[in-house]
């Protein structure tokens, strides 16, 4: 399967919406920036935290070997720190470890589940608190930085040299960006707020209903059908079921796969559009915490 997929991207050659995508992005952050403060703090908030979004889909897209066939190119494409508080190298390995898990969702094997094993720990307090929507939103951006902070600094004495290669160059990026931002006349306060905030925020609410515990592998990936602005935005990432299958294409061709495997394909959850997400779990739970592998009988 993995060298299908290699073959497929080397296949597609250069991408060009992507190289194309990569430079809108980073001229409107360079723009933003730069001019803040011609700008209302409304349409600053709007604007940082969909730029940071945006180039957290477009890491996304380089760690799934776009849009050239060389890693080194693609990493440079999508290295910086933009987000500030999570290393790309960090980033990467956690998303592949996602994809290669046959256990999807589990939380002993997927770095990326939302569930836990255990009810009661200090991890379920966590994610309960993000169970609905409104509290992902408003308290997610906070609750995982938190989270990720402190485990990256438990991960320091058992792991020393890795994390320095994780962090290192992580810090540098981090201090150019704030000497950019100085430069300009941004304070890392504002930049924390209008950017990263909302931009956290924004990514949470895409992997809010992505992923729904199954027994059947096929059915744990939800598909958002009319993703609207935020197809966009996402990388056309709210065909998460289709992207799951096929974690190989590019983000541009992915509508096409799901419209042609669509009333064939078995597929976890389905939704109308991000508004329905909302509407449903604004301010209910999306599911048990505890995954159904760790429930008591009873329970």
């Amino acid at each position: 399967m993995r060298l299908r997929s290699v073959a497929r991207r080397q296949s597609q050659g250069l991408e060009l919406p992507t190289l194309i995508l990569a430079a809108v992005i980073y001229a409107g952050w360079f723009a933003l920036t730069l001019w803040h403060a011609a700008l209302p703090g409304a349409v600053l908030f709007a604007a940082g935290g969909w730029i940071s979004a945006w180039h957290n889909s477009l890491q996304h897209e380089t760690i799934h070997g776009h849009p050239t066939r060389s890693r080194m190119i693609n990493t440079l494409i999508g290295w910086a720190p933009i987000n500030v508080w999570l290393p790309y190298e960090i980033y990467h390995r956690s998303h592949v470890a996602h994809h290669s898990t046959r256990r999807t969702t589990d939380p002993l094997d997927d770095p990326e589940s939302k569930y836990v094993a255990q009810a009661g720990t200090l991890l379920w307090w966590s994610e309960r608190v993000q169970q609905t929507l409104v509290g992902r939103l408003v308290l997610g951006p906070v609750i995982v930085v938190a989270r990720f902070a402190a485990e990256e600094l438990a991960r320091l004495p058992r792991e020393p040299a890795p994390f320095a290669r994780d962090w290192l160059p992580h810090a540098a990026g981090v201090a150019a960006i704030a000497f950019w931002l100085d430069w300009c006349g941004m304070s890392l306060g504002t930049y924390i707020l209008c950017f990263v905030y909302p931009g956290t925020a924004l990514s949470l609410l895409r992997s809010h209903a992505e992923h729904r515990a199954d027994p059947d592998p096929a059915r744990r990936a939800a598909t958002v059908e009319r993703g609207g602005p935020l197809a966009l935005l996402y990388l056309n990432n709210n065909l998460h079921a289709a992207h799951h299958a096929r974690p190989d294409l590019a983000w541009y061709r992915l509508p096409r796969y799901h419209a042609a495997r669509r009333s064939a394909a078995v597929c976890g959850p389905v939704y109308p559009s991000y508004w329905a997400v909302l509407r449903r779990f604004a301010f209910r739970p999306h599911d048990d915490l505890v995954h159904p592998e760790y429930r008591s009988p009873g329970g």
